[in-house]
């Protein structure tokens, strides 16, 4: 192991210097690195700024269309074919969609918020009756409700029970037929005049027909201004991805944070498919929380609904700034567990750790998973960690101040005059080690970006990994950093020739 490695206590850097005197250092080494051979990207790189904020706001809430139906009508493929990708899971099973999702959608140059449910059925126990909920929770919730029913089939009984439901909401709704490919079918589908709903749109969800004509008949219900969405803060609030192996309480911890049953909860693994968001008011402030499905195995091992729900959890992770992981404190960690960790530091964003289910372990088992803890995470031990319990809310509140500070290390900037005086100090103290007779020198050092901070080292020569750790976890000493990955590049410059 090389020496700096692991320094002696009295061996800690005493950087100690001022902002004036380390911008006088900056500009000296800055202005030395005229002498060498810099690409248009470097000198780019050196002269890059900071970056700047959005201004605090609000504006009014979306106007929110929920879209219902009984199991395998379509409902997904038409929320997918209104947005115009491929978002929601789909696969040509019932039941595949059990929460209600929102997704922001536009149309004809009018936004609105589009949310997606499970198949609402009657008199239906378990995991079904929860998912039937959820669908009457969205369209509590909704601005209007566009009910959709399979043309080919024509209306069944659940469907007159949902329609029943629907009139007692008082809500504007929208009739579509969907499945009808063809001018065969839209006889079968004017058939659903009988609902008493108005005119049935005869559509295609899966082939595009006939949604244009569908989508303005929407507009001509929904609101310009939500009657039910509060207003939307400009720029947005931070997103939180709640990410973990199935069956370790994301859905749970949802709900808990929401204070009501936002998602399904069951004991089955895998009940989460679809990315859920909820905004919610956490520590005075508003916060939108994303529930994502388990991460069972490696993406290209998985097949079906299992294998985009996986997709989407990582769009999920890439899409949010923070990652909350979750561990089943009742389980010693497992490999699962630390590849979800690495996905979100792959990703690039801040990582909280918490470990749910805190609340069963007796004092004496505390004990030893605390050391279990130390030792499993020996390769993090910059993430803060938080022990809760997502059931009774056992210090669910502390995971706030674990947010603000993987969250505020994230955003940090350090300048450009103390990071090459703190590097300056550090490679006096610790020079790099002699390679092949030569010796690395640090020339010139620069953050080129934060969120998270990614720093570009000019150096003489290649500076090996151990040496790279070394810089990441004095600068972590120095700086703080808790909570977030660092990325440390290195550019190796020659002399200009003469």
């Amino acid at each position: 192991m090389n020496e700096y490695e692991n320094p002696t206590p009295d061996e800690e850097l005493p950087f100690e210097v001022d902002d004036a005197e380390a911008e006088r250092r900056a500009a000296a080494l800055r202005a030395g690195l005229t002498e060498f051979e810099l690409s248009e990207e470097d000198e780019a790189l050196l002269e890059g700024g900071a970056e700047g904020g959005a201004d605090a706001g609000a504006r009014p809430g979306l106007p929110v269309l929920a879209i219902v139906g009984r199991p395998n009508v379509g409902k997904s493929t038409l929320v997918n074919r209104i947005l115009g990708r491929r978002e929601a899971v789909v696969q040509d099973t019932p039941g595949v969609t059990r929460d209600r999702v929102t997704y922001p959608a536009e149309w004809a140059g009018r936004e609105f918020t589009l949310v997606d449910t499970g198949g609402w059925e009657v008199d239906v126990a378990g995991m079904d009756a929860r998912v039937a909920e959820q669908a009457e929770v969205a369209v509590d919730l909704a601005d209007a409700v566009l009910l959709v029913v399979d043309g080919t089939v024509g209306a069944v009984d659940t469907d007159n029970e949902l329609v029943r439901l629907l009139r007692r909401s008082n809500r504007p709704v929208v009739l579509a037929a969907n499945k009808v490919d063809g001018a065969a079918g839209e006889s079968d589908a004017a058939e659903l005049w009988s609902l008493g709903l108005g005119q049935p749109f005869a559509i295609s969800a899966l082939h595009g027909r006939g949604i244009g004509d569908l989508l303005d008949a929407v507009l001509e219900v929904l609101p310009v201004v939500s009657a039910v969405a509060g207003p939307r803060p400009e720029g947005g609030p931070r997103r939180v991805a709640l990410v973990g192996r199935p069956n370790v309480g994301k859905s749970s911890m949802l709900n808990a944070l929401a204070g009501s049953q936002r998602v399904v909860v069951h004991e089955e693994a895998g009940t989460t498919r679809d990315p859920v968001d909820e905004l919610i008011e956490l520590g005075g402030r508003q916060w939108m929380f994303v529930d994502t499905a388990g991460i069972r195995r490696r993406v290209h091992q998985t097949k079906g609904a299992d294998f985009y729900a996986s997709l989407r959890t990582q769009a999920a992770i890439e899409k949010a700034e923070v990652g909350v992981v979750l561990v089943d404190a009742s389980d010693r960690l497992s490999e699962q567990d630390i590849r979800v960790v690495q996905q979100v530091i792959d990703a690039g964003r801040a990582l909280v750790i918490a470990y749910n289910k805190w609340d069963l372990m007796d004092e004496e088992r505390r004990y030893y998973l605390e050391k279990e803890i130390e030792k499993d995470l020996v390769q993090v031990p910059w993430a803060p960690r938080v022990n809760v319990s997502a059931k009774t809310r056992w210090h669910v509140d502390r995971l706030v101040r674990a947010l603000d500070t993987a969250l505020e290390s994230w955003d940090t900037r350090i300048p450009t005059g103390r990071l090459n005086a703190f590097l300056g100090e550090l490679a006096a103290a610790h020079p790099h080690p002699v390679r092949g007779g030569k010796q690395p020198r640090i020339l010139f050092a620069t953050q080129a970006s934060a969120r998270p901070p990614r720093f570009v080292i000019f150096a003489t020569g290649f500076i090996e990994a151990g040496y790279r750790r070394f810089i990441e976890r004095r600068l972590r000493e120095t700086f703080g950093f808790e909570g977030t990955p660092i990325e440390i590049s290195v550019r190796v410059r020659e002399k200009r020739r003469r």
